[in-house]
């Protein structure tokens, strides 16, 4: 008997992320075909064969397919990966779901909340395409660079369904690419877009020359707000103390390939948030996840102090050195309260 056809990936969104996690998924032999919203970008790819924008020097294995046209992306698609801004994330999801293949899956690595509404991405998920579509989120501490570069990485998916996970899990798994699986779909999407908050802090934090010891100080009590939220809303303290939580958040705190930690060193300059975004040159999704995680831990009554200051410096004009003098003139407390 033949051997089966490899499966085919639709891989929506051609930034940083969606190449590195589309030239994961050809060298592990896939068909992969990557789409994004700009039809002269994607010829540019298919005809250099390689991101040169934001992964130069990596070229494309010979799965990796760049089509310009979306019908063409999801034509017989076997799963459909998103990887865009959380921002655009409900539009491309309305935009795809009459074009899905019957048996297509739903996958993705957008970490953050829809705008405004501050609800988890898998709430979007099953109201446009139903509750019991199969989908899962794919989160953990992974900079697009090396995972292109085919450096030691480990993530976690996350889905409703067990053989889901395993599957998504399955196909991204290689010898340099370690893919765990979890039921928390809640936890996961909270760590993944409550680090960047903190990162943010992390950032402004180094780029005032506060120290090592401010920095770890503010990544632990960070955790310990991420945890808070997402305990209340129904996510797993195991979730928040591994890849997705912890590992995530010592990544884009102590690494200057964080968009996150940038913006807030850049903050910290003296820079305006759309200065820094300039200068960045890509979404820092921080920006806006602060605002709405500020707001869904107010309307759930959570104590989230440090993600209270970073919303000021954000969005009320508060000077950063003012916000962690406020954090650090709070009163003295039990450390587990």
């Amino acid at each position: 008997m033949a051997d089966p056809s490899p499966a085919t990936f639709a891989v929506i969104g051609a930034g940083s992320w969606g190449t590195a996690l589309a030239i994961l998924l050809a060298r592990n032999g896939l068909q992969v075909r990557l789409w994004g919203h700009q039809p002269e970008v994607m010829r540019t790819l298919a005809q250099e064969r390689e991101n040169r924008a934001f992964l130069p020097g990596i070229p494309f294995p010979d799965g990796l397919s760049p089509v310009a046209d979306l019908d063409a992306a999801l034509n017989g698609a076997d799963e459909v990966l998103i990887v865009v801004p959380s921002h655009a994330f409900a539009d491309v999801l309305r935009t795809i779901a009459p074009r899905l293949p019957s048996n297509a899956g739903i996958c993705w690595a957008t970490k953050g909340l829809e705008p405004v509404s501050g609800r988890l991405l898998h709430e979007v998920a099953q109201e446009i395409l139903g509750p019991d579509y199969p989908i899962a989120v794919i989160s953990g501490p992974s900079f697009a660079k090396e995972v292109a570069a085919g450096l030691p990485t480990a993530v976690t998916v996350a889905a409703f369904s067990a053989a889901y996970a395993e599957r998504i899990a399955g196909y991204l798994h290689s010898d340099c690419f370690r893919a765990y699986t979890s039921s928390d779909v809640i936890g996961l999407e909270i760590g993944g877009a409550a680090k960047n908050v903190m990162a943010i802090g992390a950032g402004i934090s180094d780029g005032l020359a506060f120290g090592a010891n401010a920095r770890a100080a503010l990544i632990t009590r960070g955790l310990t707000e991420i945890m808070r939220l997402g305990l209340a809303l129904g996510g797993r303290m195991e979730t928040f103390i591994g890849l997705g939580g912890m590992g995530d958040l010592v990544l884009t705190c102590t690494d200057d390939q964080s968009r996150n930690r940038r913006m807030g060193l850049a903050l910290a300059k003296g820079a305006t948030i759309e200065q820094a975004k300039q200068a960045i040159g890509q979404e820092v999704e921080g920006v806006m996840a602060t605002q709405e995680i500020y707001h869904k831990a107010c309307a759930l009554g959570v104590e989230m102090p440090i993600t209270e200051q970073i919303q000021r410096v954000l969005y009320q004009g508060l000077d950063p050195k003012t916000a962690v003098q406020a954090l650090l003139e709070r009163d003295p407390r039990p450390e587990a309260g």
